[in-house]
């Protein structure tokens, strides 16, 4: 069944395939929480209240919709109430490292490490709804136009959001291996 069938089964009572919907999408959206806040548990946490809350709000689901789009739209508001119960930021730490699938020579091991924990860092350094943007559009893979419904603006914003996030990822990345190259010296 697609999502789509599934969420309309949660809708009309049938709550147990809901199970199914987290099985599909708790990894991304744990990745999506977890490039945007940086912690684990906390990445946990809201994935946990993303489904709460589609369990809550199941009869506001529109067929029309689609369901990844309405998905990320309370997880959107679910971070946004979790930022706002929390003022302070949270600083990201070494949760980035990913998994080789040959092995690599040590030095360009330590190579990609240290550029995948530079990228997050500078990530985490970008304004929030910037960060938002690119995290939906590059890592979960979202088309300009869910974004656009997601946020409530015209896809011409969120093309124009995504190119400056990227410039603007780039110049905070470039600083941060300048940095990185003067203290490894």
């Amino acid at each position: 069944m697609t999502d789509d069938a599934l969420m309309e089964e949660v809708k009309n009572g049938r709550v147990e395939k809901l199970a199914v919907l987290f099985e599909r999408h708790h990894i991304p959206l744990f990745n999506f929480f977890l490039r945007l806040t940086g912690n684990r548990s906390t990445s946990e946490d809201l994935v946990q209240e993303v489904f709460i809350r589609i369990l809550k709000y199941r009869t506001t689901y529109r067929g029309e919709d689609k369901y990844t789009g309405w998905m990320y739209r309370i997880a959107h508001n679910a971070h946004i109430d979790h930022l706002r119960r929390h003022k302070e930021a949270l600083p990201l730490d070494d949760q980035f490292v990913e998994a080789a699938s040959a092995e690599p020579a040590v030095e360009d091991k330590v190579a990609k490490d240290r550029d995948v924990a530079l990228l997050s860092k500078a990530l985490t350094r970008l304004p929030e709804q910037k960060q938002k943007v690119l995290v939906l559009s590059r890592f979960q893979n979202l088309k300009y136009r869910e974004i656009a419904e997601l946020l409530d603006c015209p896809v011409g914003t969120v093309k124009a959001l995504v190119h400056r996030a990227v410039k603007e990822l780039g110049e905070i990345y470039f600083e941060l291996c300048q940095e990185a190259c003067r203290h490894e010296v």
